[in-house]
């Protein structure tokens, strides 16, 4: 009986380690790899819920996208954007892998795109510390891995 406790205690604690292991498989902002543009690769290793990605691209003070696209499905936001493409059908358009690469950094797909790169944290002219006037200490990236994921579930299930 002793014996069957003991390796049930090994057992728990691998499998602890193996999922905390899978926890720590984000990938860094400087470790995305692009492919003409896309990422094939989740930044997390676990999907995006699409209904948390919705909130990121509503919510101003996370990635308000909505501040610069139109989504005609999302009737209830108010004054919705006209600087970037209406993202109707964008699910439709682009694999998953284009749009992670597009919300990751749109410069690498769309040269010359105003669009902000929303998870990247180097190769940026003269940043400063938060409206202080000093260089910045660090930079975070604008989402976190899962957001990215989040809002990447979001955009699949604008189809045409």
């Amino acid at each position: 009986m002793k014996r069957q406790i003991a390796l049930g205690a090994v057992a728990s604690v691998a499998a602890s380690v193996f999922v905390a292991g899978l926890a720590q498989a984000v990938t860094a902002p400087g470790d995305v790899a692009f492919k003409d543009g896309a990422v094939a690769m989740s930044l997390t290793g676990q999907p995006g819920s699409a209904d948390a990605g919705k909130k990121v691209f509503t919510t101003r003070s996370e990635g308000n996208c909505i501040a610069c696209h139109k989504v005609s499905a999302l009737k209830d936001v108010q004054f919705p954007g006209n600087i970037g493409p209406v993202l109707d059908g964008v699910g439709s358009a682009y694999s998953e892998a284009q749009l992670r690469g597009i919300v990751v950094n749109a410069k690498h797909m769309f040269d010359g795109t105003m669009m902000p790169s929303f998870y990247k944290v180097s190769g940026f002219i003269r940043p400063g510390d938060d409206y202080t006037g000093k260089p910045a200490k660090e930079i975070k990236p604008i989402l976190s891995a899962q957001q990215v994921e989040d809002v990447v579930a979001f955009l699949q299930t604008l189809k045409n």
